[in-house]
């Protein structure tokens, strides 16, 4: 599943190519990720002109000039699962796609869904009352330590939950939790309550830590992007996460896989008490 380094890797792609781009067809083959009727989606979008995108955790926000009913509108793309969304000639349109949208100058944006995913139309004013992107919290890359105890404040439950809670901080999954949280010396199921100042700063770093890398990379080498180049964030950089049996780095303890709750963790007993 493409998580913030992915998605925001795909949203600095698109914000440098679609500027511009009029949107003179929208072709659906599947109508069901789309939160309006396919007519009703046609009809905010076709004609409109494209600006810029930016991402709220897994959420690619694409600005457009116009939309119906507003004078403005968003694009809303949300891979779910897993997906491409590739800018290419209409001649070389995949052949496995979920939604075209056909610009004038003869490119198209190819949306496929591996699993489930969305494209949803909001007007100019209404991503606060989307009711997914409305609800998201802080990109987990901007959260600096002061804001990490901010959003920990008055918190109670136990730390991974809390960090997987895309309404509390977004962007962050299960293919970057445990590197995270190792990075942070800190253990999946520790309660919030009990940590100090100096863990909350060095959970903030770490969260920089355990993103940048891949983000800086073009994301992980599973993901694509939007000219079909793979990232370059491999598995041999996983410090943790999904390397059970496998000595830990910083003491070469073997790491070992926990249940925490409804998921499974990766850890080293050693450096995360």
């Amino acid at each position: 599943m493409p998580e913030l380094p992915e998605i925001y890797n795909l949203s600095r792609q698109l914000d440098q190519r679609l500027p511009g781009k009029r949107i003179e067809a929208i072709e659906v083959m599947q109508p069901k990720c789309l939160n309006l009727p396919v007519e009703d989606f046609r009809s905010a979008l076709v004609g409109a002109t494209l600006e810029g995108a930016a991402c709220r955790g897994k959420w690619i926000l694409v600005h457009s000039d116009r939309g119906k009913p507003s004078t403005g509108g968003w694009l809303l793309l949300n891979l779910g699962m897993g997906g491409e969304l590739l800018l290419v000639p209409a001649q070389d349109l995949p052949a496995k796609r979920r939604l075209v949208f056909a610009f004038q100058d003869g490119s198209c944006l190819s949306v496929n869904f591996w699993w489930f995913g969305y494209a949803h139309y909001a007007p100019e004013t209404g991503l606060d009352q989307h009711p997914q992107v409305g609800r998201l919290g802080p990109n987990a890359i901007d959260v600096d330590a002061p804001h990490m105890k901010a959003l920990l404040k008055g918190q109670r439950g136990a730390l991974k939950p809390f960090l997987l809670d895309q309404t509390r901080i977004a962007g962050i999954g299960n293919a970057y939790i445990h590197d995270i949280l190792f990075l942070a010396r800190l253990h999946p199921l520790r309660k919030i309550p009990t940590l100090s100042e100096a863990e909350i700063e060095a959970l903030a770093d770490a969260i920089q830590r355990g993103l940048r890398p891949s983000l800086e990379q073009g994301g992980a080498f599973y993901e694509m992007d939007t000219y079909g180049k793979k990232g370059g964030f491999t598995a041999e950089q996983i410090l943790v996460g999904y390397r059970a049996g496998e000595p830990c780095p910083n003491c070469r303890t073997p790491i070992e896989k926990i249940r925490t709750g409804s998921t499974s963790s990766f850890i080293c007993p050693a450096c995360q008490r």
